[in-house]
């Protein structure tokens, strides 16, 4: 009778699982200006930053004043792939603000997130 050890499969797993790691890593929000939870004067540019390059197409953000209104704005991927710049047609009133942002990587994985700040 033959005597089945899982030995072998689970270090085959856990070496498949360790690999696999790097790849899974998914695009995050890294930096921004204006901060998240920032107060900072009128603007009328807002810099994403992620920690991986973006597929232009499918990335890019929204800013949505307090009565949650879509606040005009244009945005661009920088060569470096991994910073989106919106420009806005006039600098933002004093109040609340809030960025949900989109990015696509080159991987295929999509992520989601928003962030609030405040103009006074």
């Amino acid at each position: 009778m033959r005597y089945f050890h899982p030995a072998p499969f689970i270090a085959v797993a856990a070496v498949v699982a360790f690999a696999a790691g790097p790849a899974a890593a998914h695009a995050r929000l890294v930096s921004a200006t204006p901060a998240p939870d920032s107060t900072v004067a009128a603007t009328r540019t807002l810099t994403l930053t992620f920690s991986e390059r973006s597929v232009p197409a499918f990335s890019g953000f929204d800013v949505v004043n307090a009565a949650g209104e879509k606040i005009a704005i244009r945005t661009s991927v920088a060569e470096d792939g991994r910073t989106l710049t919106g420009a806005l047609a006039r600098p933002l009133a004093a109040g609340a603000y809030r960025v949900d942002w989109r990015i696509a990587s080159s991987d295929g994985h999509r992520m989601t997130g928003s962030y609030a700040f405040t103009v006074r």
